[in-house]
């Protein structure tokens, strides 16, 4: 199965900067990047392999990432605008 890769920096290429500079001075943003990145890894995996898992899992899962990117995104935007 073809699967979309969802990882951060290629969701947003141009705060790629700002992403590595988080990642190593906010505890909060490393956290929810570390959270956000396993998710993704593990849907992946699961739609790569076509694992055999039920619906509502997949589906909890992704909309964790959601808010997960979410989170990051505000906390990027206010990086980016001097906050």
């Amino acid at each position: 199965m073809q699967v979309e890769h969802h990882d951060l920096p290629h969701e947003f290429p141009e705060y790629l900067d700002i992403i590595v500079t988080l990642k190593a001075s906010n505890e909060k943003f490393g956290h929810f990047f570390d959270q956000y990145e396993q998710l993704t890894r593990e849907v992946e995996r699961l739609e790569e392999e076509d694992v055999p898992v039920h619906d509502f899992t997949i589906e909890n899962m992704k909309k964790q990432r959601v808010w997960l990117k979410d989170q990051m995104y505000r906390m990027l935007l206010a990086s980016k605008n001097g906050g």
